[in-house]
């Protein structure tokens, strides 16, 4: 294992939150591996980039001879993370979370080494747990400690509910750091508070408490700067604001190319393993004219796409984005679909919804009034659109989405 100074360089480059460094120097001088501990609730089917952030840092600790455990929340997931929520959200069927388990451990190993990670399920102790367990679970944290947390303490004074078992869930997640008697728990700057009651429950079954890192979250796709700083919500496959780590090389290197100048920075800080002083001089090449920002950021679009496919794979997502945005042409392998219609025509927004290519009319139409539809390449404005039957046409439903719709009578 290397020097105990450059393993906490390492380990601490890029972490918000750090509880605490003593400790982790008192660990690393015993010259053991460090038991690493991260969990992930399978409420999706796919991991994306923001989860790779915290993968990342568990990959440095991999690579510093540590032992990383990949903790599937699939019984967590059944309570729901009440973290950043301002109402109680829905909890997913035990069929969605059975899919997202059987995917995000496979998937995982696009970053992480798999001869160096241990799968868990906490379904192994949280499943087999009495109501008796549960309620003495419970009495070693306080509700008013548990009220302390940001988004509970908000939402009772804005006389919001929080249902019960919304409580239980940073206990649940704690008690699964006294199971696996995790020297470090990793995760996003959101799930702080839930790591600190870990470390306090740990202390409470006469364990030494597990040291608590955070990494930033983020930001989606359609994040942008405001005042300097980059705003928007964190990348999630709910808000549709995500390149998932599993998606086809076109699919991600279209997405990336998609975002601000000014939020590829933040991407390149947080997502790219170029060395940081060559960032700062494609920046510095940017902000002078010397470097076109597209040029930048098709630079890490690919190493993306490379990272989760291959090079190969990224030279041919270039070429066809190149073919398809910057040079305007039709993509040649777009989707083709028949639609049979009843009467004289269809509305657009429908006919896209009912072939697919959009979820619902109403997404149809808030593309329709914003100008994002076009019809044999010509922009569609009327907000009562229709297309005809006997008729076949060429559809751009946004950046991405193109469609050859045949519309036939009934």
């Amino acid at each position: 294992m290397a020097d105990i100074d450059a393993q906490i360089e390492e380990l601490t480059r890029g972490v918000v939150d750090f509880h605490v460094r003593k400790e982790l120097e008192e660990r690393l001088r015993e010259g053991r591996p460090l038991r690493v501990k991260v969990g992930f609730d399978p409420t999706r089917p796919d991991l994306h980039l923001g989860h790779t952030v915290v993968l990342s840092k568990m990959r440095q600790f991999q690579d510093l001879g540590h032992e990383v455990i990949f903790l599937v929340g699939d019984f967590t997931a059944s309570i729901g993370d009440p973290t950043g929520k301002s109402a109680t959200r829905p909890v997913p069927t035990r069929e969605e979370i059975e899919e997202g388990a059987r995917t995000y451990a496979a998937q995982a190993y696009s970053v992480l080494d798999p001869a160096k990670t241990s799968i868990r399920y906490n379904t192994e102790w949280l499943g087999s747990m009495r109501f008796d367990d549960v309620i003495r679970l419970a009495g070693r944290y306080t509700l008013a400690r548990m009220m302390e947390r940001d988004d509970f303490k908000k939402r009772y004074a804005e006389n919001r509910s929080i249902s019960l078992h919304e409580l239980l869930y940073p206990l649940a997640q704690g008690y699964d750091s006294v199971v696996l008697e995790a020297d470090v728990e990793l995760g996003g700057t959101d799930q702080l508070f839930n790591l600190l009651v870990g470390r306090e429950l740990m202390r409470e079954h006469g364990l030494r408490p597990q040291i608590v890192m955070t990494t930033p979250l983020l930001e989606g796709l359609s994040a942008r700067e405001e005042g300097g700083r980059i705003v928007g919500d964190k990348m999630s496959k709910s808000l549709d604001n995500y390149v998932g780590v599993a998606e086809a090389p076109e699919e991600q290197l279209g997405k990336l190319m998609s975002i601000s100048d000014a939020l590829m920075w933040r991407y390149y800080e947080l997502l790219s393993r170029v060395p940081v002083a060559e960032i700062e001089n494609r920046r510095a090449a940017c902000a002078s004219g010397a470097m076109n920002p597209k040029q930048a950021k098709m630079s890490l679009a690919k190493e993306i796409v490379a990272r989760f496919h291959d090079d190969a794979a990224a030279d041919a997502a270039e070429a066809k984005w190149e073919a398809q945005f910057a040079r305007r042409e039709i993509p040649e392998d777009m989707p083709e679909v028949t639609l049979t219609i009843e009467g004289e025509g269809v509305w657009l927004p429908k006919a896209l919804a009912e072939a697919g290519v959009l979820k619902s009319s109403s997404d149809g139409r808030r593309r329709l009034q914003q100008g994002g539809l076009q019809v044999d390449g010509d922009k569609v404005t009327d907000p009562k659109a229709q297309l005809a039957p006997g008729k076949t046409y060429v559809i751009k439903a946004g950046k991405r989405a193109w469609v050859r719709l045949t519309v036939q009578a009934g």
